[in-house]
């Protein structure tokens, strides 16, 4: 679900930015930004892509199948209003 890698490429981003005479305290802050990150992230209610995939092909489903429901309704309202009509 959360990328790791994306996360270790922020994370050096982050630390490649900092100013020199702090460059020696990379390692610690490029490991602590990690597990920031990483813990604000486990924390947000995100789906994986496989779920979500999974969730698209039932809506999809759903949505046909409502549309058949629809036109089978539709008909026998018609064959009703016909049979009043007779």
């Amino acid at each position: 679900m959360i990328n790791p890698a994306k996360i270790e490429e922020i994370a050096k981003q982050i630390s490649s930015n900092m100013p020199q005479g702090v460059k020696n305290l990379a390692d610690t802050f490029e490991a602590k930004t990690k597990q920031a990150i990483q813990s604000k992230l486990s924390e947000m209610d995100f789906v994986s892509r496989e779920e979500f995939d999974i969730q698209s092909k039932v809506l999809i489903r759903t949505r046909e199948k409502l549309t058949e429901l629809e036109e089978k309704v539709a008909l026998l309202e018609q064959q009703l209003a016909n049979k009043d009509d007779a």
